[in-house]
């Protein structure tokens, strides 16, 4: 397997322990790695411009330099930069900073490993970035104005039942059909969760959760049923938390 990655870290021994940590794991599972390494979050956005094409990213929280706005920029908000354009790639956490763990989270940032970095727990990190990188593109095949029509379910923000239509809204655009939202609950399956009666969220793009609405990323909120928080919020934490 071939991988494609990058670190972008302030510290030039952590970039060199890191990149040494990277090579001994493809050595050992016979992967091939492309390691690109970058000490601010400008040069990493330098590069990004035209080479987009990376699979897994080490992030520093904390790093030195500033964004186009002249403030300083951390890993946090390079992140956000990354997931405007690139919702594939596998984001990690390498900091010393445990505080930036719920805003990771509007990331999907994939882990975060406290430095210093165990060599056995990044291995492991890594290991799960594969399986997501390799997993196969989910979809749902929905009758739209009389045509068959294939959506990524990576791409489903929410569902919502109106009328005798259900809308289904993805990052790109919008979908309206006739089949019921609870035959599509059903082919939604994993990463989703039905959060009222007329509504159904993609847990990867839900930013916080109150006992009467849920927010998402595009601060759209949508209501919460009373009887259905419990198992709302425990989903939304199992989501960010599950894999570690």
């Amino acid at each position: 397997m071939n991988y494609k990655l990058a670190i972008c870290d302030d510290e030039t021994t952590e970039l060199k322990y890191l990149s040494s940590l990277l090579t001994e794991w493809a050595k050992q599972r016979g992967y091939i790695l492309n390691i690109s390494t970058f000490e601010s979050a400008e040069s990493f956005l330098f590069d990004y411009a035209v080479n987009k094409d990376y699979d897994i990213i080490l992030l520093d929280i904390e790093m030195n330099g500033k964004n186009p706005l002249g403030h300083k920029m951390n890993g946090v908000e390079l992140a956000k930069l990354i997931r405007e354009d690139n919702s594939n790639v596998q984001i990690l956490f390498i900091t010393g900073f445990p505080d930036y763990m719920v805003e990771g989270y509007e990331v999907a940032a994939l882990h975060y490993l406290m430095k210093p970095v165990n060599e056995t727990k990044l291995f492991s990190v890594l290991e799960r970035a594969c399986i997501n990188l390799n997993k196969p593109e989910r979809v749902v095949m929905l009758d739209i104005g009389g045509e068959t029509v294939r959506i990524k379910t990576e791409k489903i923000i929410f569902v919502e039942a109106f009328g005798h239509f259900v809308m289904v809204q993805t990052t790109e655009k919008n979908f309206k059909t006739k089949f019921p939202i609870s035959a599509i609950e059903k082919l939604l399956g994993e990463g989703f969760i039905r959060c009222h009666r007329s509504y159904i969220i993609g847990l990867k793009y839900a930013k916080r959760i109150t006992k009467t609405e849920v927010i998402l990323d595009n601060n759209k909120s949508v209501p919460l049923s009373r009887n259905s928080y419990k198992n709302v919020n425990q989903a939304f934490i199992n989501y960010y938390k599950g894999a570690d």
